[in-house]
């Protein structure tokens, strides 16, 4: 299982689509940075096929407004949810 560090938003970046094309089936994805865009509720179709496996960082959330418009589509964590994420997967790749 692969931990993938999105922090481009969909919204702007094409990067998604590379890092959903990369990511196996137990793998999960954090969005970061910008990256957080991907938890508005205009975003869930792009991550459907992801469902329960998406994670968006609370305090990039927040730093950006977003955290009252994020989507039930993703899971909120904070930074220590963001450590326990990378201790239980094999390894990380960021994708920016």
């Amino acid at each position: 299982m692969i931990l993938h560090l999105l922090n481009r938003s969909p919204a702007t970046s094409r990067v998604v689509e590379d890092t959903l094309a990369a990511m196996g089936p137990d793998d999960r994805l954090l969005l970061i940075e910008d990256g957080v865009m991907g938890g508005l509720p205009v975003h869930a179709k792009v991550f459907t096929a992801l469902a329960g496996r998406v994670f968006a960082l609370r305090e990039d959330l927040d730093a950006r407004g977003l955290l009252e418009r994020c989507g039930a589509h993703v899971n909120i964590v904070d930074v220590e949810g963001f450590v326990t994420l990378t201790e239980e997967t094999y390894k990380t790749v960021s994708w920016y």
